[in-house]
């Protein structure tokens, strides 16, 4: 994660319908969820959720594939690993005081 990628991946995060989106879908891994169940879990009209999952994607956050009339996305867990070890990298003077991303990656799964 380089320092452009933190920023699109920040601003991405930093609207409330799109930070409930990222976490609704971390919540349905790995299976994902369709856009419209998306859409309807959190209130909002389709078409400005599929505008928010757009920004989720274009920065990383998130992936999508079609399911015959559906387009079901997921959460990028790698690219939020990588901006939370982005953010944490140079913390306690550069001693290891928190637990490396790497060697904790996928045990939450």
């Amino acid at each position: 994660m380089d320092t452009l990628n933190a920023i699109e991946a920040l601003g991405a995060l930093s609207q409330e319908t799109r930070l409930e989106a990222f976490r609704t879908l971390v919540r349905h891994e790995p299976e994902g969820l369709p856009a419209g169940e998306i859409a309807r879990l959190l209130s909002v009209p389709q078409n400005t959720m599929s505008t928010h999952l757009a920004i989720l994607v274009n920065a990383g956050l998130a992936v999508s594939r079609r399911d015959g009339r559906s387009v079901v996305y997921r959460v990028r867990l790698a690219t939020m690993e990588g901006l939370v070890g982005y953010l944490l990298k140079d913390c306690c003077q550069g001693h290891a005081c928190l637990p490396d991303v790497e060697t904790t990656k996928g045990q939450c799964r």
